[in-house]
């Protein structure tokens, strides 16, 4: 069987398009080399700079012959009819059978499809696959009509057999025709010299010997461990940096890595500063001193090696570099001019940038996020003041020259503004932390400070675009609302903040209402018109009648994501859906509690028993109640308990009731659904021996009354009747 190998040999591909489309080149040819009936052992797709690489080993020599029978029209059937079948299965009269149906005779056909060559199949798909490539974006040179991510220089792709001879596939595509050689580094491999590789290990080996390492995987690892090696030699080490790792393996084919110096008049720059403005302008990691934090060097990789060791290379980047952190510096030192006078320019200035065309500036956000942290001050355990002062500088550095160059370092700014300023260290603290968690691995704020300024944030995002109706859709959440509910769920949970959100909603819907009434009003001018007034009147009327509709819609969103948070900790949302439905659902923190005390009793074969015992019990007593047309929910009365195990249910039931009680009051949801799951036995026991329709209606209704205890004494925790199952 033989192997195949491509490769698409173009201009220099972005980093960041590299990967996706060597999955996009295994895929699109695989799949196609399969629904046309080649079979293959296994497949690996690769990128450099300037090549996308494909190696199929295993591939089936040609597709088999296939037999396919259809059924025709009937042997009476008119004559157009039957001429239409012969065209369709390319076969003549002769040549089709004729068999009896229950509808008389019917003709058939016996199609025979023979196998093609690999080659032929090859050609097509490849030739599909290049010129329906998913790039994001491509571009057409020349006077051709092929589109490529850049210019497409040439194709290899050859099949070598058993044997280890290779053929060419022959495909021509906008006048690039496919051969059997490949070239090396642009600059390091001698010029016009053809690598002829005549299989995959060949290829990839004598790229090697011509300065091209093809898997990203391989540069990736030469470069840290290289990187890592020259600043452990200075007494340094290499600030981890994966994403920048990917991205400059992806911009070389032969790694050469140079270690230079920084100028001393930048080091004393915050070293986050730094950091980006060498990550983001040159691609250059940080290297910094272990003991004192500061950077002190880069890291820089070259696609070549030099005969001065890379010495006129690192001496431009240090060149270039000098210039960009100059900027920076001047940055920095007017930013800190203004933090030192209060920044008070800043916030003001903070007037004229919209937030959201709909919801006002970022000065009428920040007066609303100040209101709303001074409020839930008293549920953070915060100093109220302080919260209200931080939740007003925390975004000033928005208005910064580094935040402006460097929109990343927005809230870390802060922290160092607010310290210039003298302020205290909580306000400088929550300046920096306020945005945070943006991701699953990012720490959450636990400070009182911090969290009141971060809870009263993400909830003014909320209230503020569900107040306007701007809503996550489908998969289109351009304003990020899932991701900061996520963030909430964990400031709430992880400080184990009992938060009311229904009122804390409540007031912050009313805030954010009160400002939209005045931002509509704000257009309407001493000469407007009659009509224009009563159409923005109308427009403050409409927001005002729907807003207890908004909240709690906001609400059932927040629930909705919360169950999507919870599902990796293997919460089911039939379980979620139990806990809602009981008082207390606007407090998430009191919630996740009651969930994740049920799902363990679901855990246990008596929890899941005892479910359905209780759903057991509470058809038998919605079907009475139906029935009858009254309602059994009062005067189960042990003195009629005939049946021991009757008996025994009473007493249980009173155990469990002030057990169950107790513990729900104190928001012990462990020890409250234990005692019910241990109602499972005496439940069990209890429908085993008794039957509830007895022809003793004194005990008939005894036993329904006792159902509606059970079901009343279970609903103490959770509503069960929302389980499945």
């Amino acid at each position: 069987m033989p192997d195949l190998l491509i490769e698409l040999f173009s201009e220099e591909i972005p980093a960041r398009m590299q990967a996706h489309a060597a999955e996009d080149l295994k895929k699109r040819v695989t799949d196609g080399l399969v629904d046309a009936g080649l079979t293959y052992a296994s497949a690996a797709g690769f990128a450099t700079p300037r090549r996308l690489a494909l190696t199929v080993e295993g591939l089936a020599s040609e597709s088999p012959t296939l037999q396919e029978e259809r059924k025709g029209p009937r042997v009476d059937a008119p004559e157009k009819a039957i001429e239409g079948f012969l065209r369709g299965s390319g076969l003549t009269r002769d040549d089709l059978e004729i068999r009896d149906e229950k509808k008389g005779q019917v003709f058939f056909a016996k199609i025979s499809k023979p196998g093609r060559p690999a080659s032929d199949i090859i050609a097509e798909v490849l030739e599909d696959t290049i010129r329906n490539f998913p790039w994001p974006k491509s571009m057409r040179w020349g006077a051709g009509s092929l589109r490529w991510v850049r210019p497409l220089h040439s194709i290899l792709c050859i099949l070598t057999d058993e044997i280890g001879e290779a053929t060419v596939v022959p495909l021509e595509i906008d006048g690039i025709t496919a051969g059997n050689a490949t070239l090396g580094h642009r600059f390091m491999s001698k010029p016009g010299d053809w690598i002829v590789p005549g299989s995959f290990e060949d290829y990839e080996a004598e790229l090697k010997a011509e300065k091209v390492i093809l898997r990203a995987e391989e540069r990736a690892e030469i470069i840290w461990q290289e990187a890592s090696n020259q600043a452990f030699a200075a007494g340094l080490e290499v600030v981890e940096d994966q994403g920048l790792l990917r991205e400059v393996a992806g911009l070389v084919e032969w790694p050469v890595v140079l270690m230079g110096a920084i100028d001393a008049e930048f080091l004393d720059l915050p070293p986050e500063v730094l950091q980006t403005s060498m990550r983001e302008h040159q691609k250059f990691f940080s290297v910094k001193n272990a003991k004192t934090g500061r950077i002190e060097r880069f890291i820089t990789v070259a696609n070549r090696e030099t005969a001065d060791h890379g010495a006129t290379i690192l001496a431009g980047n240090q060149k270039v570099l000098s210039a960009r952190l100059s900027d920076a510096k001047f940055f920095w030192e007017n930013d800190l001019r203004v933090a030192k006078e209060g920044m008070a320019p800043w916030l003001e200035s903070l007037k004229n940038v919209t937030f959201h065309n709909k919801l006002g500036s970022q000065a009428e956000r920040i007066e609303r996020i100040a209101m709303l942290a001074r409020e839930l001050a008293d549920v953070t355990g915060a100093d109220a003041d302080l919260a209200e002062q931080a939740a007003r500088v925390a975004k000033a550095d928005l208005s910064s020259e580094m935040v402006y160059e460097f929109p990343e370092l927005q809230g870390l700014m802060g922290r160092y503004y607010s310290e210039a300023a003298g302020l205290p260290a909580e306000i400088a603290a929550a300046c920096e932390e306020h945005y945070s968690p943006l991701g699953p691995s990012d720490a959450v704020p636990t400070a009182p400070v911090s969290v009141t300024v971060a809870l009263a944030d993400k909830l003014d995002t909320f209230t503020a675009f569900w107040a306007m109706n701007e809503l996550p859709s489908g998969s289109k959440d351009p304003f990020g609302l899932r991701r900061a509910a996520l963030g909430l769920f964990r400031i709430v949970l992880e400080n184990n903040t009992k938060l009311k959100l229904s009122q804390v909603l409540s007031e912050s819907f009313d805030s954010r209402l009160k400002q939209t009434t005045k931002v509509l009003r704000r257009y309407i001018t001493t000469g407007s018109s009659d009509e224009k007034m009563q159409i923005v009147e109308e427009q403050i009327s409409a927001l005002w009648q729907t807003s207890e509709k908004r909240r709690d819609g906001l609400l059932v969103f927040l629930h909705d994501r919360l169950k999507v948070f919870l599902r990796d900790e293997g919460i089911r949302h039939d379980v979620i859906d139990a806990c809602i439905a009981m008082e207390g659902n606007d407090d998430l923190a009191l919630l996740v509690k009651r969930a994740r005390a049920l799902q363990e009793v679901l855990s246990t074969e008596d929890g899941e028993n005892l479910v359905q015992g209780f759903k057991r019990a509470d058809n038998l007593l919605t079907q009475a109640e139906e029935k009858d047309g009254v309602e059994y929910s009062f005067g189960a009365d042990p003195k009629f308990a005939e049946d021991e195990t009757e008996k025994a249910l009473f007493a249980a039931l009173d155990a469990a009731d002030a057990k169950i009680a107790k513990a729900s009051k104190e928001e012990d949801f462990t020890t409250a659904m234990a005692a019910m799951a241990d109602l499972r036995g005496p439940i069990d026991a209890f429908f085993e021996a008794v039957q509830i329709n007895s022809d003793n209606e004194i005990l008939r209704r005894n036993r329904l009354n006792l159902l509606h205890k059970i079901r009343e004494i279970c609903l103490q925790a959770a509503d069960l009747r929302k389980l499945e199952g």
